[in-house]
């Protein structure tokens, strides 16, 4: 019988022994693949900067990121070629880039920008991954990045959409530089304090929240992930956050202090604060404005509960509330989103808001700043917003701004105490439901005010702010 288990050990031990050093052979050679392909680039004196932004054909805050930092990059440097790799293979390069124009009023060196499409983007996909989807997505990633440094050897990465499992591939096989613009950490302290707590929501499923030993193993896995997400992102060269939230859980998840920096994402402030508003005390609605893509982050649902709340409170005076309509804009990226549209419009009909609710998907940016001229109320539900670029839009357009009183809002964008006030924030539908009741029933002069604050608050947001940021903080990795 000794004899047995000892042989056992022994092919075991002979069979891991080989599966490793195959492995790593495999390595070796594909470093040296990719090693001999950047030695027959003809360029050698130029440098090839590569983004990793597998869904820029989005049209959301992070591709506004990803446009104003390639814009920032061809204005500061001429001795480059730039590249994006990109999953959007419906979409051809003009497409892409005249959507990237028309969508945030940008003007770019369309000449000097190639794409690179990637076939594996359906890795990275959330529906791929019913159980464990974080790490489902993130070894997806890594077969990504293997597809995109395979077809495209840069000296310098830089990821703009936060897949830091990328990072060790191309710094370790690529032997590039690494920059990264992390608008969210995959995970962080707050969700695993949800998971702890048992709280239901889009990241932890009633079933889970209800059994505490499915909770106590999503905590051991959260954990465990937090490590390996720790691991990878100490391989950037620089890291830049979008907010102070982001930059307190990276710190402490990276434990990169002194490489990393806060670099507000670009809002369009300018144009938008030289918006007149076209609403007046005789107008027949009154627009409350939700900008936002259709994702279950954004908590869209709770937009609806909250106006369900207001009906409530609102219920003795029917003709203000004949008069509210909120209007929902947002950017649909596939089927997925576009079901969601359709299941929030029958939670409108199930809670009887049809007639005060309305729907717009992917409008154009001309028609945006219709909305923001026509609407007088902005609301912005999502838990922990990284940041808040549409919070920042909607002050910035005059709106009276109503968010949730969490991430970016509440630590960088949103000031509630007296004498400063620039907006309100909230955190449940009733609550949302009485701030909004309070600005109907606010004089016009109080209101007058909080738009001005909010106005006068908004510059250091503005795209030239994010331009020299940004390029302050990947100076190390360019020059």
């Amino acid at each position: 019988m000794l004899f047995c288990w000892c042989s056992f050990v022994y092919v075991l031990f002979f069979l891991g022994s080989f599966l490793a050093i195959g492995l790593l052979t495999v390595c070796v050679l594909l470093r040296q693949l990719i090693k001999f392909q950047r030695r027959k680039r003809t360029d050698q004196n130029v440098k090839h900067v590569a983004f990793f932004h597998p869904y820029c054909n989005a049209g959301g805050g992070g591709e506004r990121v990803l446009w104003c930092a390639i814009r920032a990059l061809l204005t500061r440097y001429e001795n480059i070629k730039l590249f994006v790799y990109t999953g959007d293979t419906d979409a051809t390069p003009a497409d892409i880039l005249a959507k990237a124009e028309r969508s945030f009023n940008l003007t770019l060196e369309t000449d000097r920008i190639t794409f690179v499409y990637l076939n594996k983007r359906c890795w990275v996909e959330a529906s791929r991954y019913p159980h464990f989807t974080l790490l489902g997505q993130s070894i997806g990633s890594i077969v990504m990045a293997f597809e995109a440094l395979l077809k495209l050897q840069p000296d310098v990465f830089i990821d703009t959409m936060g897949y830091a499992f990328t990072y060790p591939v191309f710094a370790y096989f690529g032997g590039c530089k690494i920059g990264c613009y992390t608008h969210y950490p995959t995970i962080s302290t707050d969700m695993l304090r949800r998971v702890q707590s048992q709280t239901q929501s889009f990241n932890n499923r009633g079933y889970v929240a209800k059994n505490p030993f499915a909770t106590w193993l999503k905590i051991v896995y959260y954990r465990l992930f937090s490590r390996l997400y720790g691991w990878v992102g100490r391989c950037a060269d620089t890291v830049m956050v979008n907010s102070s939230w982001t930059e307190n859980h990276i710190v402490s998840l990276w434990d990169v202090p002194y490489k990393t920096h806060r670099v507000y994402p670009p809002c369009e402030v300018s144009r938008l604060k030289r918006l007149e508003s076209l609403t007046d005390e005789q107008d027949e609605h009154i627009i409350i404005l939700s900008v936002g893509q259709y994702r279950p982050e954004k908590d869209h649902p709770l937009q609806l509960q909250a106006m369900y709340e207001l009906r409530t409170l609102l219920n003795n005076d029917e003709a203000l509330w004949n008069r509210l309509k909120l209007l929902i804009v947002g950017s649909c990226r596939d089927e997925e989103d576009r079901v969601r549209v359709k299941n929030m419009q029958d939670l409108a009909k199930h809670l009887s808001l049809e007639n005060a609710v309305e729907f717009r998907v992917n409008v154009p940016y001309q028609e945006l700043l219709q909305c923001y001229q026509r609407a007088t109320i902005g609301l912005h539900c999502m838990w922990n917003e990284h940041f808040g670029i549409s919070v920042v839009d909607c002050m910035a357009a005059g709106l009276i701004m109503v968010a949730n009183r969490s991430g970016g809002p509440l630590m960088d964008i949103i000031e509630t105490s007296e004498g400063s006030q620039n907006g309100y924030l909230a955190f449940d539908a009733y609550d949302y439901a009485r701030c909004i009741a309070n600005i109907l029933y606010n004089t016009p002069e109080y209101n007058a005010k909080i738009r001005d604050a909010a106005r006068a608050s908004v510059d250091r947001f503005s795209e030239k702010e994010f331009e020299n940021g940004f390029l302050r903080a990947i100076s190390p990795i360019m020059d």
